[in-house]
């Protein structure tokens, strides 16, 4: 079975799923099998709930502070699985902060809102904005909804902050100043953090 638990950055990364609703254009997985010290990021199946509680126990969490929801796949894809480990590993290690890394698509994904249950699970939420219209996000993301997943996003951004979880949007560098700065607004716009990711090609 491929690495679910991994060390990436000296964080702890949770590589629950391969399923994804996007392809976006600049994904790594498109580029190679697995990052910092994992040795394979896909799965052949899908990981079960005792997979991942297995994969939990077996791995050396001394020193790590926070554990992070991001693997190749889009962790709200394992909703059940996702909220499951996140309570596991709060029960485990109380002290130990857990981050979200997602699409936002999740309400879509999971045909129901989903912001209130995944901020009570998560200390952190961070969200792919991608770009500053639904048909740039479309563009960029290749996604299986276009015409309404921009806007899911953004109203699952919005249901975040307002569930108090700190919540932040980002950006790839590649879609240049102007959008840039356009995205920072729409962040701040919601109450969210912004960052602006470098694209390691």
């Amino acid at each position: 079975m491929a690495d679910i638990v991994y060390t990436y950055h000296n964080s702890v990364y949770f590589n629950i799923t391969n399923k994804c609703p996007c392809r976006c254009v600049f994904c790594i997985r498109d580029k190679v099998d697995a990052i910092g010290e994992a040795e394979n990021l896909f799965h052949e199946t899908e990981p079960t709930l005792d997979n991942i509680i297995s994969a939990v126990d077996a791995y050396d969490f001394s020193g790590k502070d926070t554990a992070v929801f991001c693997g190749y796949g889009e962790p709200t894809n394992a909703y059940e699985n996702l909220i499951a480990t996140a309570e596991y590993l709060r029960k485990k290690y109380p002290s130990l902060k857990l981050r979200l890394n997602t699409n936002g698509l999740s309400d879509l994904i999971n045909g129901r809102e989903t912001a209130k249950e995944i901020c009570k699970a998560f200390d952190s939420v961070s969200i792919s904005l991608n770009d500053i219209t639904s048909e740039g996000y479309d563009k960029i993301t290749r996604n299986i909804y276009p015409g309404k997943a921009y806007e899911a996003m953004l109203k699952f951004a919005k249901d975040c902050v307002n569930e108090g979880a700190q919540t932040r949007l980002s950006v790839v560098d590649v879609i240049g100043e102007e959008k840039i700065k356009k995205a920072k607004e729409i962040a701040e716009s919601i109450g969210a953090d912004f960052l602006c990711r470098k694209y390691d090609s």
